[in-house]
């Protein structure tokens, strides 16, 4: 099937071209407005009691959501002159009729936590009316002639988000792709060979953001998705094209005509592309179960990002290959950078001369004549990285993901500084009476809850602060961090308080709505990993004909991540390097980012043990020789997967620049992740445990054997393979 798709690519060719350019042309126009159908929020569970009780409240009391806040001071008068209050009240009076459902001020309300401590200070709380967010109206209106004026609140933080994203996206792009353009020409020795991969990534990017904007169609997607399409749609494309580009240039010398050349390439890297592909995509599949939009959007957008980037592959680069054929290597620059641009195999026999003079083929060998003492120095070092996590504190989203000096971020710092806390506190009860209770026993049963709830041990007030018909808010003040264990410990005391008779309460705040997320990860996150694992395992034994491979790839990618995790704790909760990394330490980790990563990085992780093993195992078939497939496969691999890991590291250590602190937590794990994968992992670790494991490597019981060569995705140089029976007798 390979074979054929590769010669209709080639004698298709100038359509296939044509026909991507339009693709890429579309996108760029329709694609990139994506970036206007993003939403910003998308951390909650929409089933969740947290997020009933705010819609329950909302439908009865009205919205009260600080959209946004407007702080104004003044150096020379207080909020008791009348020149203050005038030109406060006067651009609150401007503002446009239908945007703000319900203004909160200190003179309609009288209440001191609106007013700072030294009285030059006040904000104003601006509810948005329902359907309207006319941000950009709102803030040009409400500004104060001789005052002060700075805007906060959830809607302006949401606009600082997505303006932030993409302002990354653009600085990442301008730093990487200079970087990645002369790293390309090095490793490639030729300008032409170069640009393909580039040609790919482009064409992935602009595809991932045209089926990501087709998403927003259907179901709510967040801005952050934007920055992970961005990565793997780049990343996946050049790794991609370094593995196609480089296996057509060995076949272009061995095969008598271009055509051949293709369809031999298609058939074998272009294989391990599509296992490659969807191996990865259904790693970010798992996401998809999840009911928070956020990590439900990067499942979306990085399977769009992996796919979009596996078919430009397939086709795209194909096509390209076929309409340079020879040319492949044109505008060299090996003159210019010497022994440090590769130099391409001259036929079929030089290759296999090259494998045992190879250092990668020497270090394999090294390694596998004293594999204990690798496997066990590797895997204790992996595991030591990995302990910190054991001290992991998972805690939520708030505005200090934003950079120091954002003006959201300023603005609720300078309220919880200056200003005396509010009534509102982290935890809400939400109590609806039953409709057979008249007004006077619903009051005593309410008054009866609140002091219920007054007395739970860590409440330090419990304040009836809304009604409406038959609906009360209750709002609970705790002195701690809203983000604390404690708090979340407070939350299901407070919803074990007995209800009024026959009402329904529903506890909701910030507090709760950590908790729900917590319960809903941890309920989730099993069945997550039981399908990626078993997915997983099915496609690695169609490529590798093994049972073993598989567990042990399995195993290999959990130390991985174990190292990638204990760094976050390291990095980001501990504070460590927050300096020259640019970000506030919380104390904690945002809770879905740990899912989030392992995700990512299992996916990434397959995708080099795909490349490296499927070398392997075609060595394997030809030889029957364990031992000497493991060094002359990571010998033929272990330049593409160190190459493709340094090109993958710079798109992601620029996004690791990001302002947003998460975003920038993805790309050091990422980061973290692939470096010890494609060195330590796959050069030194994979080598000792495949010399320890022998001919069991292989091993598959009888039914699947025959499955195997039936159904098995594997590569082949087209030389006569050994039988199975054959290869197992002489594997060592």
């Amino acid at each position: 099937m390979f074979e054929a798709l590769g010669r209709l690519m080639y004698r298709r060719r100038r359509w296939v071209v044509v026909v991507a350019l339009l693709a890429v042309g579309f996108a760029g126009v329709w694609g990139t407005g994506v970036f206007g159908e993003l939403t910003g929020a998308g951390f909650d569970d929409p089933k969740s009691e947290s997020t009933r009780a705010a819609a329950v409240a909302e439908q009865a009391l009205g919205r009260t959501s600080a959209d946004v806040i407007v702080l104004y001071r003044s150096d020379h008068l207080t909020v008791d002159d009348p020149a203050f209050e005038d030109a406060v009240t006067g651009a609150l009076a401007r503002v446009p009729e239908g945007t703000v459902g319900h203004t909160t001020t200190f003179w309609a309300t009288g209440a001191p936590s609106l007013v700072s401590h030294d009285r030059h200070a006040t904000y104003a709380v601006l509810t948005f009316a329902r359907g309207s967010d006319d941000l950009p109206r709102i803030e040009k209106a409400v500004v104060a002639p001789g005052l002060t004026t700075r805007f906060g609140g959830n809607a302006v933080i949401n606009e600082d988000i997505n303006q932030r994203v993409s302002s990354d996206i653009g600085t990442a792009e301008t730093i990487s792709m200079p970087v990645l353009l002369v790293l390309m020409v090095v490793i490639f020795g030729s300008l032409a060979a170069a640009s393909l991969p580039l040609a790919i990534g482009g064409a992935a990017i602009l595809g991932s953001f045209t089926a990501l904007r087709g998403v927003t169609s259907f179901t709510d997607v967040s801005v952050f998705a934007v920055n992970v399409v961005t990565i793997m749609g780049l990343g996946l494309a050049i790794d991609y094209g370094l593995f196609m580009v480089s296996r057509f240039r060995e076949e272009i010398r061995r095969q008598p005509t271009v055509e051949d050349a293709v369809a031999r390439t298609v058939a074998t890297a272009g294989r391990t592309v599509a296992v490659s592909g969807v191996t990865v995509a259904l790693s970010l599949a798992g996401l998809i179960i999840f009911p928070q939009v956020f990590l439900r959007s990067m499942g979306l957008g990085g399977m769009s990002a992996v796919l979009v980037a596996m078919l430009a592959a397939l086709t795209l680069l194909p096509a390209l290959l076929g309409m340079l054929g020879p040319r492949v290597d044109a505008l060299s620059v090996r003159p210019l950078f010497g022994r440090l641009a590769r130099r391409p195999p001259a036929a079929t026999t030089a290759v296999v001369a090259e494998d045992h003079r190879g250092a990668w083929y020497r270090i394999a060998r090294s390694v596998m004549r004293r594999p204990v003492v690798y496997a066990v120095v590797v895997i204790a070092v992996l595991v030591t990285l990995a302990l910190p996590f054991l001290r992991v504190q998972f805690g939520g989203i708030d505005v200090r993901v934003l950079p120091a000096g954002t003006e959201s971020r300023v603005v609720s710092a300078t309220i919880d500084r200056d200003f005396p806390s509010g009534p509102n506190g982290p935890i809400t009860s939400v109590v609806t009476l039953p409709d057979a209770v008249d007004s006077a026993a619903g009051g005593a049963e309410l008054s009866s809850y609140v002091r219920s709830v007054s007395d739970v041990p860590g409440v330090t007030r419990a304040t009836v602060t809304g009604a409406a018909g038959r609906t009360a808010r209750v709002d609970v003040g705790y002195a701690g961090d809203p983000m604390s264990s404690g708090a979340r410990a407070l939350v299901g005391q407070i919803r074990a308080v007995a209800a009024p008779a026959g009402a329904t309460v529903l506890v909701g705040g910030q507090s709760a709505v950590l908790t729900d997320l917590l319960h809903s990860l941890g309920s989730l996150l099993p069945w997550m990993a039981l399908f990626v694992v078993a997915t997983t395992f099915v496609l690695l034994f169609l490529a590798f004909g093994s049972i073993v491979l598989p567990l042990k790839a399995l195993a290999m990618n959990a130390l991985s991540i174990g190292a990638s995790f204990g760094a976050l704790v390291w990095i980001f909760q501990d504070g460590h390097l927050s300096g020259p990394l640019g970000f506030e330490p919380t104390g904690f980790i945002e809770a879905t980012q740990p899912i989030l990563v392992l995700a990512i990085i299992f996916g990434l992780s397959m995708d080099y043990e795909v490349f490296l093993m499927s070398r392997i195992r075609e060595q394997y078939d030809l030889t029957g020789d364990n031992t000497r497939a493991v060094a002359t496969g990571l010998q033929r691999t272990g330049g593409i997967i160190t190459s493709a890991a340094l090109l993958l590291v710079i798109v992601i250590a620029a996004f690791s620049l990001s302002g947003i602190t998460f975003i920038k937590m993805i790309g050091v794990a990422m980061l973290i992740a692939i470096v010890v994968d494609a060195t330590v992992v796959r050069i030194l670790l994979v080598p000792a445990t495949m010399r320890l494991l022998g001919r069991a490597n292989w091993y598959a019981p009888g039914p699947l054997r025959g499955l195997y060569s039936r159904y098995g995705i594997r590569e082949s140089d087209g030389v006569p393979t050994t039988t199975r029976e054959a290869a197992l007798t002489g594997a060592r």
